[in-house]
C-alpha cells in the first residue's frame, strides 16, 4: 500500500479538489491512505480566530470564524449533490466544536486554544474531499485522525505515543484497507488521552503521512505539492531556484534542520527507519518526474538556500563574567525543554551565548524571564537567518554580500548568517 499526502494548495478551491480526484483516479488498483491538509489559507485564518478569542474579542473571533464556515459550505455546495447533506451535517459538528469553546472565556494557555481551533481546518477539508470522492464513485472511508494518533499534551508541537498509535492503526486502519476502500484522513492533528485536540507542529501534515507510512509498512509516501519538485530554494523568495530530482535522506534531513519548508523536519526519520522512499510530485502536472528521496548519496547538488525570516536573537552573558560552562549549558537546555523552544542557531563564547529563535513571543518571554535569573539578557527581534548549503562564491556574493551581519558560521559545506 501507499500513502499520498496533499497539501493545502492542492485543495484551496473546488477546481483543485476536483483535480485531486482526477489524480487519484489514475491509481485505481492502489491501496491508499490519503492525508490532506487544511484548504488554502484556512490555517492562517483560524490563527486569527484564536488570537481574537484569546484577546477577549469574542464577537470578532466569531465573525472571523463565520467567514471560514461560509467558505467551506460554499465549496461543499459547489462540489456535492447526493452527498451534500451528510457532508453539511459533519461540517456543522466541527463548527460547533469551535463555537462551543469560544462562548467561554479563555482560562488556559494560548497554545491549548490554538490547537482546539486550528486543528479544525484539516477536519473540514477532509470531510469535503471524502464526500466528493464518494460523489465521483470512488470508494473511501473518512477517518478522524484524533481517534488514531495519540499524543502528549505539548500543545502546538505534540509528541506521538507510538505504541498506542500503532495499535489503533492495526485495529482500525488495516481492516479498512483490506476491504479495498481508500482512507481519507487529516495531517497535522492528534489528540491526548483526554480527547483534547493537539497539533504536531507547523507543516506537520508531512510528518503525519510519514507516520502512517511507517506504521503501515507502505511501499512509498508521495507528497503532492504546487512545485515541480524539491527546489534549491523557496521559489516564492528566489524565482530562479532550480529543481533537484534526487536526494538522499541525509541531505533532506540537513535541509530540514536548517529550515527548508519543502519537507517537515520530522518527516524523514520514520521513512528512513524502514527505507521507505519519499516522492515529491506536482499536483498541477502529475506527469512531471518530481523528486525521489531515498537511501542513496546525493551528488553534484547546486547551492541550496534557506531563508528564515522573523528571527529573534537572544544574547546571554554571565552576570559575574565567569566562563560559560557545562552547568550553564545544562540549565539552558532544561529551560528549552520546559518552554518548548528550539533554537534555530547557537553560538558559544567565553562569557556569552547567542541563540536565534522563530518569533514565538510568549515562549520566548517565559524563557528569557527564567534565563534572567542567571544571565544578562539582550533580545534583538526582526532578523533573518540565511543558510547556504553547498555554497560557492557566486551564491555568497548574491545572498550574503551586502548584509549587516550579526552572527556568521561557516564550514566546508554550509554557511549560516544572522543578519538584518
Amino acid at each position: 500500500m501507499k500513502v499520498y499526502k496533499f497539501g493545502g494548495a492542492s485543495v484551496n478551491s473546488a477546481e483543485r479538489v476536483s483535480n485531486v480526484a482526477t489524480i487519484l483516479e489514475r491509481f485505481p488498483d492502489e491501496e491508499l491512505v490519503i492525508v490532506i491538509s487544511a484548504m488554502g489559507k484556512t490555517t492562517n485564518a483560524l490563527e486569527k480566530v484564536v488570537h481574537a478569542y484569546y484577546d477577549h474579542k469574542k464577537e470578532e473571533a466569531l465573525q472571523l470564524f463565520d467567514e471560514i464556515k461560509r467558505q467551506h459550505i460554499t465549496t461543499a455546495k459547489y462540489l456535492l449533490v447526493t452527498h451534500y447533506l451528510a457532508c453539511e451535517a459533519r461540517l456543522k459538528d466541527f463548527f460547533t466544536e469551535v463555537e462551543w469553546m469560544m462562548h467561554d472565556q479563555p482560562v488556559r494557555e494560548f497554545d491549548y486554544y490554538y490547537d482546539q481551533v486550528v486543528s479544525i481546518g484539516e477536519l473540514l477539508s477532509t470531510c469535503i474531499v471524502s464526500a466528493y470522492l464518494s460523489e465521483r464513485g470512488i470508494s473511501n472511508e473518512w477517518i478522524d485522525v484524533r481517534d488514531i494518533f495519540r499524543t502528549d499534551d505539548n500543545f502546538r508541537d505534540a509528541n506521538i505515543n507510538w505504541n498506542y498509535t500503532q495499535q489503533q492503526i492495526d485495529a482500525r486502519i488495516r481492516p479498512i484497507l483490506q476491504s479495498k476502500k481508500w482512507i481519507v484522513t487529516q495531517g497535522f492533528v492528534g489528540a491526548t488521552d483526554e480527547n483534547e485536540s493537539t497539533t504536531l507542529g507547523r507543516e506537520g501534515s508531512d510528518y503525519s503521512a510519514a507516520l502512517f507510512a511507517n506504521m503501515l509498512n507502505a511501499t512509498s509516501l508521495t507528497i503532492w505539492k504546487d512545485v515541480e519538485s524539491v527546489m534549491s530554494a523557496d521559489p516564492k523568495k528566489i524565482p530562479d531556484a532550480v529543481p533537484i530530482h534526487e536526494l538522499s535522506y541525509n541531505e533532506v534531513i540537513e535541509m530540514a534542520y536548517y529550515g527548508a519548508q519543502v519537507i517537515h523536519p520530522k518527516t524523514i526519520k520514520p521513512l528512513q527507519n524502514k527505507n521507505i522512499p519519499l516522492y515529491v510530485k506536482c499536483f498541477l502536472d502529475a506527469d512531471l518526474p518530481g523528486t525521489v528521496i531515498r537511501d542513496r548519496m546525493s551528488k553534484g547538488l547546486p547551492p541550496i538556500i534557506v531563508i528564515k525570516e522573523n528571527q529573534v536573537m537572544m544574547e546571554l552573558k554571565t552576570k559575574d563574567f565567569s566562563f560559560v560552562g557545562d552547568a550553564h549549558a545544562y540549565q539552558l537546555y532544561q529551560w528549552f525543554n520546559e518552554h518548548s523552544l528550539r533554537p534555530t542557531l547557537t553560538q558559544n563564547g567565553a562569557i556569552s551565548l547567542i541563540f536565534a529563535f522563530d518569533n514565538w513571543e510568549e515562549k520566548i518571554g517565559r524563557f528569557s524571564s527564567a534565563a534572567a535569573e542567571v544571565f544578562d539578557v539582550h533580545i534583538t527581534p526582526g532578523l533573518t537567518l540565511t543558510t547556504i548549503r553547498h555554497y560557492n562564491q557566486t551564491a555568497l556574493d548574491r545572498y550574503i554580500g551586502n548584509k549587516e551581519i550579526l552572527v556568521r558560521q561557516q564550514t566546508q559545506k554550509n554557511i549560516r548568517v544572522l543578519h538584518r
